[in-house]
């Protein structure tokens, strides 16, 4: 049999005689990803199992229903972070939503400009497409510490 690299380790392995078609190792880390990646393309591609898998989420919703309530108190930490994570997703999708924005019809001779502030507006790369005046964008990127190269830089100390 011929020798192979896993495409996700990738180390060489001995293919399977019964599966000519082998890509991964038989590592437990580089079958989980297989089976992860083979999921997530057949939840794109099959409307069929996409249904199974959310009903069968659903049904164990309905026969567990205080589970997120215990797992929240039970870790609190947990909790947070994921509120902090919602917001930020929400934030997020506010501003695509923005970004696509063409309600204005003809506003060439406006005088008009938008300053995006905090650090949401520097994630945007699609803000490109929003036409609904001239603007000038400012970013502004908040940041607990700099580090050592841009306060180098900032002190005009050479960075090498």
């Amino acid at each position: 049999m011929d020798l192979r690299c896993c495409r996700f380790c990738r180390k060489p392995f001995q293919a399977s005689r019964f599966h000519p078609e082998q890509a991964a190792c038989s590592d437990s880390s580089c079958q989980r990803q297989r089976r992860s990646q083979n999921h997530k393309q057949r939840l794109a591609l099959d409307a069929e199992y996409r249904e199974t898998c959310r009903d069968s989420a659903r049904k164990w919703r309905a026969n567990h229903r205080g589970y997120w309530k215990q797992y929240r108190r039970a870790k609190p930490e947990s909790a947070e972070r994921n509120r902090v994570q919602q917001s930020q997703r929400d934030l997020r999708q506010r501003l695509a939503d923005l970004a696509n924005n063409n309600s204005a019809v003809n506003l060439k001779s406006s005088v008009a400009a938008v300053w995006w502030l905090g650090t949401a507006a520097g994630e945007r790369t699609d803000l490109a497409n929003n036409n609904l005046a001239s603007a000038q964008v400012f970013i502004l990127q908040r940041s607990i510490c700099k580090p050592p190269a841009v306060q180098r830089l900032a002190n005009n100390i050479p960075l090498a």
